[in-house]
């Protein structure tokens, strides 16, 4: 997480507290500074590094960051584990959620009781600055993915109700069209109308989940080479006949982990904000290369692999970088653009462990640069598994799912496709269900997210009932069912809301196929 590394790699001692003062984080720097380890001071009252005579004051500070109050970098007194007095340097700051709520404080301190120059304590204020504005834009960024996370469960669930009903009306019309044929196909292209705006509303779900880093993530030891010539013929048809693409791929390029979609999602974003930035015509560049890089990058060290998109278009000013990866900010008329495609770009890199760069002037054009971090595994053949087709055998299908919708639309694909279906909507009544269920249950289908316990804590109840039992979780927001990285946790198979009957049955068929 970009907000981790750079509080853990800064020289500043940079901490946070609870809006009464209770220290909640507190970084190496500080450990350094103060000579108490984050174990001894997380938990304590901040309160325990002020001298008594700056007590009030710093007693009264509190509380008005608390109200939301920002205050200038001053110099104060802080007290070290030694007792010793520090002269420091520091910048108190309010924690501000998505909603403008204040939930915390924090803090960046710096040691000046060393005698330094004036013009070191100027250059240092400087980067201080900087400092302080990164994490102010990582905050925010990551308030933002929270809120992003949450809106796109909710509307997945109503997606997921939409399409899979707008099918079964479309069965219908197709049965009563021999009747009166213009009727109903005026009808049919209505339900299509649906269709297509269930689609598209499918489709930013899964750029809000990208950006907030919360989509599941299916990563694969790949070479960004093929991944480029694999999207150049649907990168050619979405920028158009006015600009012209240019692949510079170097050769020997290192292998990278990760999740092959994503990355032609990226270049696909990349490509078309470049086409607009060029409405006149221009030449689109997208070249790989291999990159080494230092601590100074704000990147671990190590090996990384570089793709680079640059154009010739319009360019942009210094402020409109600095906002480019915010979601829903855009420059493009209204109804032209969501604001979504560079914030799904910036989501997608940084879960993917890497950094994305612009470079950019007015008139000029304008460079990203994607860096993604080399890999030392080894590719995995994938193989493909030949599965029976998607009807039921009379199979018993247990689904827990706390949207009723939901349920009926599960329930309703299920029976008519040959399978025998329970249904309940709390974990605790589908544990009681199955404890008194006197036949077979073959397969759980639970959400992932649900009031009271959640789908992994089911199925491991389920399974210490019925050791036999298969389990295929579904979710809008899969987040407790990843891995830190984002891809699934080992064992785990997970059919994404909002899915369409075909789906489903095939995610059915292939768990209960499953050796």
């Amino acid at each position: 997480m970009l907000l981790t590394a750079i509080v853990r790699s800064s020289h500043d001692a940079i901490t946070s507290m609870t809006l009464d003062g209770v220290i909640t984080s507190w970084n190496p720097a500080a450990e350094q500074l103060f000579g108490y380890p984050a174990a001894a001071m997380i938990g304590q009252h901040v309160g325990r590094l002020w001298p008594d005579e700056r007590r009030a004051e710093e007693e009264e500070i509190v509380v008005r960051l608390g109200r939301g109050e920002r205050f200038e970098r001053y110099r104060a007194w802080r007290l070290h584990r030694d007792g010793t007095r520090l002269e420091v340097s520091t910048t108190p700051s309010p924690i501000v959620d998505a909603s403008g709520a204040v939930v915390g404080i924090s803090t960046i301190c710096r040691d000046i009781s060393d005698g330094a120059t004036e013009r070191e304590h100027l250059q240092e204020l400087a980067q201080q600055q900087q400092l302080e504005s990164r994490l102010q834009q990582a905050q925010r960024l990551e308030s933002l993915g929270q809120l992003a996370g949450g809106v796109a469960h909710d509307f997945n669930n109503l997606l997921a109700v939409i399409v899979n009903y707008a099918a079964f009306v479309s069965e219908e019309i197709e049965a009563a069209a021999t009747a009166d044929p213009d009727r109903w196909h005026a009808v049919a292209r209505d339900m299509q109308q649906i269709q297509r705006a269930t689609e598209r509303g499918i489709a930013l779900t899964h750029q809000l989940l990208a950006f907030g880093r919360r989509e599941v993530v299916r990563p694969r030891v790949l070479s960004l080479n093929a991944v480029v010539t694999d999207v150049k013929e649907l990168l050619v048809r979405s920028i158009g006949e006015h600009v012209q693409l240019v692949t510079p791929l170097a050769s020997g390029l290192w292998p990278v982990k990760a999740d092959p979609g994503q990355i032609e999602q990226v270049l696909v974003n990349l490509a078309v904000n470049a086409r607009d930035a060029m409405p006149g015509g221009g030449t689109l560049t997208i070249g790989t290369d291999n990159m080494v890089v230092g601590n100074e990058s704000g990147l671990p060290a190590g090996r990384y692999v570089r793709i680079r998109v640059e154009d010739t278009g319009t360019g942009m000013p210094r402020d409109v970088i600095a906002r480019a990866f915010e979601p829903f900010f855009t420059t493009k008329p209204k109804g032209e653009g969501t604001g979504l495609g560079l914030a799904t770009v910036y989501g997608i890199v940084k879960q993917a462990g890497g950094d994305v760069q612009i470079t950019s002037e007015p008139g000029v054009g304008t460079r990203f640069a994607v860096l993604l971090p080399v890999t030392d595994e080894a590719p995995i053949e994938v193989e493909t598994t030949v599965v029976g087709g998607p009807a039921g055998l009379g199979e018993t299908v247990l689904i827990v799912e706390d949207e009723p919708a939901i349920r009926e639309v599960a329930r309703r694909i299920l029976q008519r496709s040959g399978y025998e279906v329970l249904m309940t909507e709390s974990p605790l009544d589908a544990l009681e269900l199955a404890s008194r269920h006197d036949g077979e249950i073959h397969l759980l289908i639970t959400d992932v997210v649900m009031p009271r316990m959640l789908g992994k804590d089911v199925a491991e109840r389920m399974r210490a009932l019925r050791p036999d039992v298969k389990v295929l979780f579904i979710s809008g927001y899969a987040r407790p069912a990843l891995a830190s990285s984002g891809s699934l946790v080992p064992g785990v198979m997970l059919l994404e809301k909002p899915f369409s009957e075909s789906v489903l049955l095939e995610a059915v068929r292939q768990v209960l196929d499953a050796a």
